[in-house]
């Protein structure tokens, strides 16, 4: 597993978030930035703000979703490097 899921992380103060029905769009009031998530991304965005570990998360989602565990967790990894 990534080294990145077993981090905890802080969500900027710059950042706000809104969702729309299963999705979330993040806006990044320092640089401008939009990000729009779907559902799964959506669900790592909400637990990182709610303090959840990525390891977690990502144990909770293969326990969901029909994924290769070695996929998911390269994707939560992409994602949360991406956001940082």
């Amino acid at each position: 597993m990534s080294e990145i899921l077993h981090r905890r992380w802080r969500v900027s103060d710059q950042a706000i978030a809104n969702a729309v029905a299963d999705e979330t769009v993040i806006l990044h009031l320092g640089n401008g930035t939009y990000y729009g998530l779907d559902p799964i991304g959506a669900r790592l965005w909400a637990a990182l703000v709610a303090g959840e570990m990525p390891e977690s998360i990502c144990a909770e989602m293969l326990e969901t979703y029909d994924v290769d565990a070695a996929r998911l967790e390269a994707d939560l990894a992409a994602l949360i490097e991406d956001l940082a």
